[in-house]
């Protein structure tokens, strides 16, 4: 009698004898499994090929444009689908700018198919570290595809989407056309799109006539156009990607050291253009821009939208003639820059805004400060006395103008002082607002509630005020002397609702789309 344990045994040693019987199981586990593995392959495929763009998109040029109007059908700025780039042939883009966009962007570009597969195993790897997935890795077509057919989102589905698109890409265009179409749509900061607008709008030249330094430049930053512009970047941070860029085509043996060296000692005496775009208050046009990128998505400007806006074209170079005189008068002080923004008080319409004393400056001229947080100073004190009366004080109450010592709990006693350091003995609340006078404003206050007067600044407009626990932990009685942030945009609605009699409404920037 056998035991099962035997049994079991001897049914192996079987199997394992009969060979062809073993050879017939591998073989039909293996076509099942490859036949899984494909139908598998075509199901995911054929989920993720459903309503892709086609390919042939990215050689269309779409040159109709979204036109922003002032209130009275005067054009503020005409922006087109493909971000008023300029196309330029491949032959006439200077050498050393393609070549400098392969060495920093994809130095295998010509001898990897639609993705690389180092790219992709960084990218695997990264994705397992950080449980995200990462835009590294992209090819130069696959760049091109979210540039020109996709979206952005860093998103398993688009990823996917982005590499069949990218295979059906290179089945149609050369890695010629691939690179042309990818210098005339990449991103090269603020509205330049495109080695044409870029070249145009930072050196005033076209794309063939730029030097190694300038291609160096241009090449390096559609990674992040935002923080490499000198125009509306970090600081100097194109110094550094430059110079990455060059070391990138040295390495490359597209440039030599002493073509690198040469370069470099140019850095410093680089130029950049101040003339860089045809358009009418532009830090009013990039905030209605943001606004309807907000609201309906970023795709939605590609559509020849004709905008009809709130703002006076005439109110609007009157007060950037009266910014620029105001600050020209007061230079002396080491005062560089100033904002306005111009209200309807009625309509709440938006008739002007100017985010800076020159649009143009390298240094923070694109920088909007018309919609930056900033401490108002006293320009908040009337929302404190506004909230007094409407709590039973009257114009004739009378506080005293006397140094006052105020406990702060864990923290040296608050003693705010006058801008001018006297003090006026009993004031009414009409003379100590309209003379500005800072320790009548800090009593009232603490005299009404720092969350109430939180909330009646919410209220009236001023939301970066909110009584949030975070505000009300941080805030203390020097809020009504200008110790919270706000807009200015935010802060003229604020004195707008004075104007309406206590009716407050939202700032208006578009009349019409």
């Amino acid at each position: 009698m056998i035991s099962r344990r035997h049994r079991r045994k001897l049914s192996f040693v079987e199997l394992f004898k009969d060979k062809r019987k073993l050879q017939k199981y591998i073989i039909y586990g293996t076509i099942g499994l490859i036949a899984f593995l494909f139908l598998s392959f075509m199901v995911v495929f054929a989920w993720f090929s459903r309503d892709l763009p086609s390919p042939g998109k990215l050689a269309q040029g779409d040159q109709t444009a979204t036109i922003f109007y002032d209130r009275d059908g005067k054009v503020l700025f005409q922006m087109y689908k493909d971000k008023n780039r300029l196309p330029i042939a491949f032959k006439d883009i200077a050498g050393t700018l393609k070549k400098g966009t392969i060495a920093i962007e994809d130095k295998d570009f010509y001898k990897h198919g639609a993705i690389s597969n180092t790219g992709i195993l960084r990218s695997l790897i990264l994705l397992i570290l950080r449980q995200k997935i990462s835009g590294g890795g992209s090819t130069i077509t696959q760049q091109l595809i979210k540039n020109v057919l996709l979206d952005s989102q860093q998103t398993t589905t688009r990823k996917v989407k982005e590499i069949i698109l990218s295979y059906a890409a290179e089945e149609k265009y050369t890695k010629d056309q691939i690179l042309e179409m990818y210098l005339n749509e990449a991103p090269y900061g603020g509205s330049f799109y495109g080695v044409g607008s870029a070249a145009k709008g930072y050196f005033g030249k076209s794309p063939n006539q730029l030097s190694l330094l300038e291609s160096a430049f241009i090449a390096g930053l559609p990674q992040s156009p935002t923080v490499y512009s000198p125009f509306i970047g970090v600081k100097n941070a194109w110094k550094g990607r430059t110079k990455d860029v060059l070391r990138r085509m040295r390495e490359d043996r597209y440039i030599t050291p002493d073509q690198e060296k040469k370069a470099l000692a140019q850095m410093n005496s680089l130029t950049f253009s101040k003339s860089r775009m045809s358009i009418n208050a532009p830090h009013f046009v990039f905030y209605v821009k943001e606004l309807i990128e907000k609201e309906y998505g970023t795709k939605i400007l590609d559509q020849g939208l004709k905008i009809k806006t709130s703002l006076s074209l005439d109110v609007q170079q009157k007060a950037e003639k009266i910014v620029k005189e105001e600050i020209d008068g007061i230079k002396k002080f080491k005062v560089g820059n100033g904002a306005v923004v111009v209200l309807d008080s009625q309509s709440d319409e938006v008739l002007g805004m100017v985010g800076s004393y020159d649009y143009n400056d390298s240094e923070y001229g694109n920088f909007n400060s018309a919609i930056a947080k900033r401490q108002p100073g006293s320009a908040v004190k009337p929302i404190t006395y506004a909230l007094a009366l409407e709590k039973g004080y009257t114009a004739a109450t009378t506080l005293m103008d006397v140094k006052t010592v105020f406990p702060v709990k864990d923290q040296p006693d608050y003693v705010p002082v006058n801008y001018d350091g006297k003090f006026r003995g009993p004031v009414q609340l009409r003379f100590a607002l309209a003379n500005s006078y800072n320790i009548p404003a800090v009593k009232l206050v603490s005299m009404i509630g720092i969350s109430d007067f939180l909330e009646r600044a919410d209220l009236m407009g001023l939301h970066t005020l909110a009584p949030t626990q975070e505000n009300l932990n941080r805030f203390g009685l020097s809020i009504t002397l200008g110790g919270g942030e706000v807009t200015l945009l935010d802060l003229s609605n604020a004195f707008a609702v004075f104007a309406r009699g206590g009716v407050r409404k939202e700032p208006v920037a578009i009349l019409e789309i």
